[in-house]
């Protein structure tokens, strides 16, 4: 941990080193991969050491800690916000640089997330489009012409049991994972009338970064979307695995869960030699590339593209919903758009038009069609959060396995 300057150490710095002020109050808001967040600093500057608190809404959740090692020097202002995490300690640095009432912030969580926002001095309006940019740099989300929603949204109450049809069944399963060393747990979805006399095409399903396997049972109902969606025969009947896409041991989401980031990408392991290979044998699945589909939201939306486009010989269908700063740079995602355009039964790519991480998945949309490989680009209304997500399950299933 940084250390606070002393003061003889800022007797000896240049007069410049503290033309500015920072004391007062800034806020901000900006999207973040746990949701949109609200700041409020309130700083006080005494020569180049700065002290203060911040203030934090966190969808309704409130907090105020204060700010640590802050040090102003000539027009840069840094600190550090520790967090009592679930029981562990977060570490939050921020740098910025201050110009015209605004501050520019890059924001690190960890060693994980890197965000970019800017903050206003109060009694400024806020910037526009002062979101986290993931690293791209601070710059507004900018829309393009054809960054729109791809298709109408669902009618209200799509995700929302319906009497009188037939349900599926949640069933949480354990398996042995060899690439993990651990047993692991996944939630599976098998549709009204499931039978091992028939076979059914399967969708994983990957959660975020702050998720486990029921997190898309929590936050999107995907048993009563996809019975909806099955009885209207707008989605055939398939199975839904929703496993942890935390590959290491102890795969809970508790304490620092961004430090945790390494082992979804390990999670590719687990997948294709573990799960995969179980989900086959305990159910009536059908087999072949074209049987398979790998979707996922922030984190697992970088996984699903990462690891379905990497391993097109077992996934013919990919979704990515507001993929997270794990996505691949797009000529890594697809080195060979010709072979991909061939291969690929869909390809659904989606951001919130208020998401912070928008920029990712737009940068993969603009490869993707200067290099002729097809896809839907879905940008509907909302920001990071399932009121995205669960509408692109909706779409996303209907057009699976057809």
């Amino acid at each position: 941990m940084k250390t606070l300057l002393t003061l003889a150490t800022l007797a000896s710095l240049p007069a410049a080193a503290f033309a500015a002020d920072v004391s007062g109050t800034w806020k901000a808001e900006f999207d973040t991969q746990v949701g949109v967040q609200k700041y409020a600093f309130v700083l006080k500057q005494e020569g180049g050491l700065v002290s203060g608190k911040a203030s934090s809404d966190i969808g309704g959740e409130k907090r105020e800690t204060e700010l640590k090692d802050g040090r102003f020097d000539h027009d840069t202002l840094s600190f550090v916000e520790l967090l009592n995490f679930q029981g562990n300690e977060l570490r939050i640095a921020y740098q910025g640089r201050i110009a015209d009432n605004e501050i520019k912030f890059t924001r690190e969580v960890g060693d994980i997330v890197k965000e970019e926002f800017v903050a206003k001095r109060e009694g400024q309006a806020p910037a526009a489009g002062g979101r986290g940019r993931g690293g791209r740099g601070n710059q507004p989300i900018v829309l393009a012409a054809d960054d729109k929603p791809a298709v109408p949204p669902p009618s209200a109450g799509f995700n929302a049991p319906r009497d009188g049809i037939a349900r599926g069944r949640l069933e949480m399963v354990e398996y042995e994972s060899k690439s993990v060393g651990a047993r692991r747990k996944a939630l599976v979805y098998t549709p009204p009338g499931y039978s091992t006399a028939g076979r059914y095409p399967v969708l994983y399903l990957l959660h975020g970064i702050g998720g486990d396997e029921e997190e898309w049972r929590r936050g999107a109902k995907p048993e009563a979307l996809l019975d909806n969606l099955i009885a209207d025969g707008k989605a055939v009947p398939l199975i839904v695995v929703m496993p942890n896409g935390r590959a290491q041991p102890n795969d809970r989401a508790v304490g620092n869960v961004m430090a945790s980031a390494p082992a979804f990408a390990k999670f590719e392991q687990d997948l294709l030699q573990d799960l995969i290979p179980f989900i086959e044998t305990k159910f009536a699945t059908k087999a072949g590339r074209e049987s398979r589909a790998l979707a996922g939201l922030s984190m697992g939306g970088g996984q699903s593209l990462n690891f379905g486009l990497g391993n097109l010989d077992t996934f013919a269908w990919v979704g990515g919903f507001s993929s997270a700063p794990n996505t691949r740079p797009p000529d890594q995602l697809v080195p060979d758009p010709a072979k991909a355009a061939q291969q690929l039964r869909l390809l659904w790519l989606s951001c919130g038009d208020r998401d912070g991480l928008l920029f990712i998945s737009q940068r993969t949309h603009v490869y993707l069609k200067e290099k002729n490989v097809p896809h839907v680009w879905h940008v509907p209304p909302g920001a990071h959060d399932f009121g995205v997500w669960s509408q692109d399950l909706f779409h996303f299933a209907q057009r699976i396995f057809r």
